[in-house]
């Protein structure tokens, strides 16, 4: 039972807090499936303004703008928001009782990438976070996919905003033309996935459909919508569905027609398994979940229910290699402490992984062999001693690794901590030990 209070608390969760494991009762499963509950809809950070005068701020601040003016409005109105999202992110990661739920919102936003790497999205990608994701974790496929690829964070990011359809009425009178971005990125990464059947022809007719959904500038009303000036007019062939003309039913029957597919069920299946179970998904894990998503139409409740049910992750050994977030996040919840946003930001950059800035729309790895080179170990064991230098003073290094590993914690381990020459030692051998850089 040791066992799975960990798997419960570093698998399924983000990591123990102190006295978690010691408290945890006889049914670890149980304990993890009663936090897949109704939707939670995290609050904005105090002193962010709405997401529609975000985008307001940021629209003017880029158009027939100076390098200067925009410059300084990434350096400063976008960081210091960036700065709010992350400190409110790592609150709720480090306080909340629904851990299994926060790594399911980490989980979809990673599969949705919207990221800061492209600067101009800097102000809006916790707003996406909480605004797109987190209140349909536990809903509908098919919700979650049209909240994602509508949210303004989305639409600027794959430049869907300034896609014109040829033939519209804008687009005839602008000269301007289809951008693809968001399309291809729906069904390469987001729906079918690279191998899910998918032609060159089904990208344009996807973002012909798409056309029409782009960002408010008057900062009043939603913060997306659709204008039917740049919509393309005319009937889609879709994966050999032909998509009537509808406004935005027309998008509304696309993005039903890919949330249901089977190819879909499939990719989203291996990727749960993969972050759950194994960098190298079981098969049978993969087709069991896929044809849960298949029977229940895409209810992702469902879902991450089945993935708690599977005999895999509770009789695998901790393989999955922890990401820098899930590292940083695992620390301060062991520890019992929110950190500041520019320490937790540092101590994922010095990792590889700065929050909110996954490299592309792919977002980050999923696999070990992407963290765990022998120079991000090193980096790790730097990342231990700091911490353990911080908290030597008031904390020791037997205890942290009861709260740490509970009676799962090996022998050697241990023996080690016991046999540290320092408590700062101490305290660095519990947070890099192997089985506590694994999940």
């Amino acid at each position: 039972m040791a066992v799975e209070a960990l798997i419960a608390a570093v698998r399924f969760g983000l990591g123990p807090r102190p006295g978690e494991l010691a408290s945890a009762g006889a049914d670890p499963r149980g304990a993890v499936k009663a936090q897949v509950r109704a939707p939670l809809v995290p609050p904005p950070p105090r002193d962010v303004a709405p997401t529609a005068a975000l985008v307001a701020n940021l629209l003017k601040a880029i158009r027939n703008a100076d390098e200067a003016t925009v410059l300084s409005y990434l350096k400063g109105e976008a960081r210091k928001i960036y700065l709010a999202e992350i400190r409110a992110q790592m609150a709720r990661a480090v306080n909340t009782d629904t851990p299994f739920y926060e790594r399911l919102v980490l989980f979809w936003a990673n599969h949705f990438t919207v990221s800061a790497h492209k600067p101009a999205v800097t102000g809006l990608v916790g707003a996406f976070q909480r605004e797109a994701i987190a209140p349909h974790v536990t809903g509908r496929f098919v919700d979650l996919l049209k909240a994602a690829t509508r949210h303004p964070a989305m639409l600027l990011y794959l430049d869907q905003a300034g896609s014109f359809g040829p033939n519209s009425l804008a687009g005839r009178r602008r000269d301007r033309g289809l951008n693809e971005n968001l399309a291809r990125e729906i069904l390469e990464l987001h729906t079918l996935g690279v191998d899910g059947g998918y032609e060159q022809a089904d990208v344009g007719a996807l973002a012909r459909i798409l056309t029409g959904w782009t960002v408010n500038p008057t900062g009043q009303g939603e913060a997306s919508f659709f204008e039917p000036k740049i919509h393309e007019p005319g009937d889609q062939r879709l994966l050999g569905t032909t998509i009537r003309e509808a406004a935005v039913a027309q998008s509304d029957e696309a993005m039903a027609l890919l949330a249901h597919h089977p190819a879909t069920a499939s990719h989203l299946a291996t990727k749960l398994v993969r972050h759950f179970v194994a960098d190298d998904p079981p098969a049978e894990a993969v087709a069991g979940i896929a044809k849960v998503f298949r029977d229940s139409g895409g209810d992702l409740k469902a879902m991450s229910l089945a993935l708690v049910d599977l005999a895999q992750p509770w009789q695998a050994p901790l393989t999955k290699v922890k990401s820098p977030t899930d590292l940083v996040i695992s620390i301060y919840r062991l520890i019992g402490l929110v950190p500041e946003p520019e320490v937790a930001v540092g101590a994922m950059k010095l990792l590889g992984q700065q929050p909110f800035t996954a490299p592309s729309p792919k977002g980050w790895p999923d696999t070990g062999r992407e963290w765990l080179s022998p120079d991000s170990l090193m980096r790790r064991i730097e990342l231990a001693q700091k911490v353990g230098a911080r908290l030597a003073p008031v904390g020791d290094g037997n205890a942290l690794l009861v709260q740490a590993l509970g009676a799962a914690a090996p022998a050697d381990v241990a023996d080690s901590v016991r046999r540290a020459g320092d408590r700062a030692s101490a305290i660095a051998l519990v947070l890099a030990s192997p089985q506590f850089l694994r999940r």
